[in-house]
């Protein structure tokens, strides 16, 4: 795990995290199934789908979505949390306390 404290953009912490492979690929082709399902739900509001439809599958991509976010988030409290911790930092779980109290909102 390597991380730079180099501008990502203006919105980001600045922080990044160079990630294997695999594991880039995994999260790489969930958002992509996430980003079909969008253009599915786009296309039915389109071509005036039924509402009850629509909503069907407006929830799959809630949970596809809600599924990413805890793979990404157990990969982040096993590589980057774990390692600030053992080496007696509390900034990342204090970062990590700040944005599951966003995620639970």
């Amino acid at each position: 795990m390597a991380e730079n404290k180099e501008t990502a953009c203006p919105h980001c912490s600045g922080m990044k995290k160079v990630r294997d492979r695999e594991e880039q690929r995994q999260l790489l082709n969930r958002l992509n199934r996430i980003e079909g399902q969008i253009r599915g739900v786009k296309k039915m509001l389109a071509e005036d789908a039924y509402c009850i439809d629509i909503l069907n599958q407006v929830s799959a991509a809630n949970c596809a979505l809600n599924s990413f976010t805890k793979v990404l988030l157990a990969a982040h409290l096993k590589s980057c949390v774990a390692e600030d911790v053992r080496e007696g930092n509390t900034e990342k779980l204090d970062e990590l306390v700040r944005t599951l109290q966003k995620l639970m909102k």
